[in-house]
């Protein structure tokens, strides 16, 4: 059988015993598929799924494979990125999650071959964009349903005892110096956002007010003039985070006297340079944790610690959240049951 799809030609196979009948039916199934290509209506893959140069016919053919789909959603993503309605943070996990998990399981398949699979609103997504120009064939990934954490499934909050805290920041400060050491000190007794901290300016500190302007963020090594929430807030300093930061401000200054430094950052790495990636101070809290034998946590505990111990403390909900960038809801559902019968630690 020939066949001419978008300016190429085909021989596919019928299998079938080539007696009179037979070749008939196929003379008149010919003619079929040709009016259903001049109609727009013909899938190749449909049709002749075991056609062994298939490859071919979807580097030449609106028929995709699932790469091309894949490549071709990321950039729209990209689009949406340079029109501020996608966050860059999402557009990295969307970039993630395609290139190591799908991409290699289906990414040379041919892309309306796909049927039911695995489950992940990535590829929901990305399935949903490619059937955008095929309305008439089904999605095979809108049953897919993601699985839904309960309440029950989320991990508890395992914040710091006072003492652990001190412990460990002595650690940090002793086997990585002044400049990591302030930086994990500066977690504990603010509890900003990690992506939040390593945006900070010198013009965000206030010295005299004892404050800190929260206004931006910077993830996945990308500024963004924006946090999180998208509200910007003014922390109220309490004074052991205050005498943190004048530490940290002095550091840079005789730094940037001596010419090491040539930027406004007010946190840096060993090289000088601003803390583009969390990945290194990451690496300086899980070695002087082991060092210690402390419980393995995620730095980002620190954060969740600073709260703990500012509600333990009896510091107004509404004030906390405020400080942290918080719902007053969030503090109750995610911290309350861990502030039940807890020690009050010595804060300040």
């Amino acid at each position: 059988m020939r066949i001419r799809l978008n300016g190429v030609r085909y021989r596919p196979s019928v299998k079938s015993i080539p007696n009179e009948a037979n070749l008939r039916r196929s003379r008149e199934h010919l003619k079929a598929i040709q009016r259903r290509i001049r109609s727009g209506t013909f899938s190749f893959i449909e049709e002749f799924p075991d056609f062994r140069d298939l490859h071919k016919v979807f580097h030449s053919s609106p028929y995709r494979t699932c790469s091309q789909v894949f490549d071709e959603f990321l950039t729209n993503c990209e689009s949406r990125l340079a029109k501020n309605e996608l966050s860059f943070a999402t557009l990295a996990n969307y970039r993630k999650a395609l290139d190591s998990v799908w991409r290699p399981e289906l990414g040379t398949l041919p892309f309306l071959s796909i049927r039911y699979n695995n489950k992940l609103s990535v590829l929901r997504r990305a399935f949903e964009f490619g059937y955008r120009d095929r309305p008439s064939h089904p999605n095979p990934a809108w049953s897919l349903k993601s699985a839904r954490m309960k309440r029950r499934d989320v991990p508890r909050i395992d914040p710091f005892r006072i003492q652990d805290a001190e412990a460990l920041i002595a650690a940090i400060h002793q086997d990585w110096r002044e400049r990591q050491g302030n930086f994990h000190e500066c977690r504990f007794f603010t509890g900003l956002r990690p992506s939040e901290e390593i945006a900070l300016r010198v013009r965000d500190f206030d010295e005299v007010e004892g404050t800190l302007s929260i206004t931006k963020a910077r993830v996945y090594g990308v500024d963004r003039n924006m946090t999180k929430t998208c509200e910007d807030r003014v922390v109220q300093l309490c004074p052991r985070a205050i005498v943190t930061l004048k530490r940290q401000l002095n550091l840079y200054q005789r730094l940037k006297a001596r010419g090491s430094v040539n930027h406004d950052h007010l946190f840096f790495g060993d090289d000088g340079l601003p803390i583009r990636r969390l990945g290194y101070v990451a690496k300086c809290w899980r070695k002087s944790s082991e060092r210690l034998g402390l419980r393995g946590r995620r730095p980002y505990v620190a954060r969740h610690t600073s709260v703990s111990w500012n509600l333990m403390i009896g510091k107004s909900p509404l004030f906390v959240a405020r400080q942290h960038g918080h719902s007053v809801a969030t503090m109750f559902r995610t911290y309350a049951a861990w502030m039940q019968d807890a020690p009050n630690p010595i804060f300040g």
